[in-house]
Order: C-alpha cells, then sequence, then structure tokens
C-alpha cells in the first residue's frame, strides 16, 4: 500500500523529533512500520521492530501467555517491555518510547468477538493507552488494517509531541483515549 499523502508530513515530523522507539504489534499494525520505513528518516526513529503473531512469540514477549491477547493489560505490558528493550538498544541519550498494539481483525474464518484494537505508548514520563472499536460490517481486513495503523501512527506522534494522525471512524465506531501521567 502507498503511503498516503496526509500521512508523509506527520511521520517526517516524528523521524525528526527526539525519540527513539521499539515497536511490538500482534494481529494487525504491520502497514505502520512500512509507512515508516517509506518515508526517509527511519534509522533516526526505528531502534527495532516485531511482529508477535504466533501466541507463544507474544508469550516470549510478555514473558507469559497474556488472560487476553486484545486488551489494555497485553497493549500496555507490550509498550512496557518495547520501552524497556529501547533502553538496552540506545546508544546515544535520546527520549525512548515503547510502542504495543494488539488486535483481532477480520480473518478468513468465524471469529467470537469484535474487531478492535489496543495501542499503547509507554515513554519516561507516561503511558497513553487508545482503545478502538471497529464495527465488523464497515470495513474488510485491509480496510482495519489500514485505520489500526493510522492509530498506531498517531500514538507515536502524540508520544513525539508532534501531533496526530486523521482517524476516519464510522458511526458504530468509537476510539477511546486514556492518559496516565505516569506509566500506567
Amino acid at each position: 500500500m502507498i503511503l498516503a499523502p496526509d500521512l508523509t508530513p506527520l511521520i517526517q515530523a516524528i523521524h525528526d523529533a527526539p525519540p527513539r522507539l521499539v515497536y511490538v504489534f500482534a494481529g494487525a499494525g504491520s502497514l505502520a512500520l512500512h509507512w515508516l520505513h517509506t518515508v526517509p528518516g527511519s534509522s533516526r526513529t526505528l531502534l527495532e521492530a516485531r511482529d508477535c503473531y504466533a501466541p507463544r512469540s507474544l508469550a516470549a514477549v510478555l514473558g507469559a501467555p497474556p488472560a487476553r491477547a486484545v486488551s489494555v493489560e497485553t497493549a500496555s505490558a507490550m509498550a512496557t517491555w518495547a520501552w524497556r528493550y529501547a533502553a538496552t538498544l540506545a546508544e546515544d541519550p535520546w527520549p525512548l518510547l515503547g510502542v504495543g498494539c494488539t488486535a483481532a481483525i477480520a480473518a478468513d474464518r468465524a471469529r467470537r468477538g469484535a474487531d478492535r484494537a489496543v495501542v499503547a505508548a509507554r515513554s519516561a514520563s507516561d503511558t497513553r493507552i487508545y482503545e478502538l472499536f471497529l464495527d465488523k460490517e464497515r470495513r474488510d481486513r485491509a480496510a482495519e488494517e489500514e485505520l489500526i495503523s493510522r492509530l498506531v501512527v498517531l500514538a507515536i506522534a502524540e508520544g513525539c509531541g508532534v501531533g496526530q494522525a486523521n482517524l476516519a471512524l464510522g458511526p458504530e465506531e468509537a476510539l477511546r483515549v486514556t492518559h496516565y501521567p505516569a506509566p500506567a
């Protein structure tokens, strides 16, 4: 997928901002990584990214299998792990950001439960949690992946203090953002 024109300046601002980050995702959010690499300067932003698609991969990051893969607790734990891991990778004294995304989206099999995503962004001073509730009837898998990846870019942009991405939500969709002044 080609990068949407409205994201290019936002991602450039992310690359120009000081935070360095580790990004961990499961279930969706892969386009965000692609988009970050599409705009020159990603080597100033990304320390590492990890796709934890297999349950054992996610359990390895968390230290144990999560009670629920798509939850505030899981996304927050992913972001905390990413933030701590970023500290082991950073060679310079830059501010660090850990980002975790976990999602359940349209699949090629019947799946119970709502299509949704939770993204968490952790820094030394705060944690932001983004809970996205999707309308299963509104979007196909590719469209859900794109929207969740936009949410990841929004979380990174806000973590870098450079603005936010546009999320076009339908009437049956919702985004809940929770900000914790200290790490969650």
